[in-house]
């Protein structure tokens, strides 16, 4: 088979791209890359929902590469998947790109290249204390935010902060970070209707809690995570950790963590549309409720018809 460009399965939370991502990759001889934010740290699986059965014989890249309590960055994922994207086409393979974080999927196809960004200990303690209403005001005086997607906690405010102060001390570092688009590259989107979206996400939920997650969560705590850094990640960690510890009763996070999930899926969204409408990023949607054959079959055309 020739050489296809890269191809970016994405779309919203239990849109069910990685079923469709494995499907691709099995018919065009290619590995997965991961674009998920959380699926990077090692012993977070049902909060993450790396379904990993459903890969098969299918290689994947860019999922427990981290320790849990790790604090993994965009700077690190873009370099990361360099490295990956460069061993798989050097063995001939194809690569799909497979993931929700709309950060990491846009950087990726915007050619982002981000120098390292270091701890900034007299800012970190300046704002330590601050809610999160706040850290949020101080970061949009640095920038325009797409959606809080990224920033649901105070660790990942204060973050975002520091990255945006080492930017505007150093000047210098604009152009290094200046986007340079790919130019051979197929955007797929992952299509399902609001209602379909959030049955399956109160579905998943439930099945995840059913596994076992909180039983999970007390593991990670108990191998020496603290609390505050699992709370960190935000969504099922933030909710399941807060009931281990006693901080909220099981319906108070159940229903907190079913509304956050699918408030999650909304800013997804939010994003997918600001990258097709304006920044010129075109994703092609295709039904979630479409067999992989089909699936496959409408990919491959779009991918073969990509300049």
């Amino acid at each position: 088979m020739s050489k296809l460009p890269l191809i970016v399965i994405t779309g919203p939370t239990a849109s069910g791209k990685t079923g469709k991502a494995v499907a691709l990759a099995r018919a065009i001889d290619a590995e997965i890359i991961s674009a998920d934010s959380r699926q990077v740290y090692c012993g977070m699986d049902l909060g993450t929902g790396k379904d990993l059965d459903e890969y098969g014989e299918v290689p994947y890249h860019l999922i427990d590469i981290c320790p849990a309590g790790y604090k993994y960055n965009l700077h690190e994922y873009l370099r990361d998947y360099e490295q990956a994207r460069l061993d798989i086409e050097s063995r001939g393979k194809n690569v799909v790109l497979c993931g929700g974080t709309g950060l990491y999927v846009e950087s990726v196809v915007k050619g982002i290249q981000l120098p390292p960004v270091p701890q900034n200990a007299e800012l970190r303690n300046e704002l330590s204390g601050k809610s999160l209403d706040e850290l949020t005001e101080i970061l949009k005086s640095y920038k325009t935010l797409r959606n809080n997607s990224d920033i649901d906690t105070c660790q990942r405010a204060i973050r975002a902060i520091e990255i945006c102060v080492y930017y505007h001390n150093n000047p210098h570092l604009r152009a290094v970070t200046e986007p340079h688009p790919l130019s051979h590259v197929c955007v797929i989107g992952v299509d399902i209707d609001r209602d379909s979206r959030r049955r399956r996400i109160s579905e998943r939920l439930q099945a995840r809690l059913d596994a076992g997650m909180i039983d999970e969560v007390r593991r990670l705590l108990d191998s020496g995570v603290p609390a505050q850094d699992l709370i960190y990640y935000g969504l099922e960690y933030k909710f399941v950790t807060r009931h281990v510890i006693g901080e909220l009763s099981y319906e108070e996070m159940y229903t907190g963590l079913e509304t956050a999930i699918h408030r999650f899926a909304k800013r997804q969204m939010t994003w997918f549309r600001g990258m097709a409408q304006r920044r010129g990023i075109a994703i092609n949607w295709l039904p979630y409720d479409l067999s992989n054959t089909d699936f496959v079959a409408s990919a491959l055309h779009l991918a073969r018809a990509t300049p």
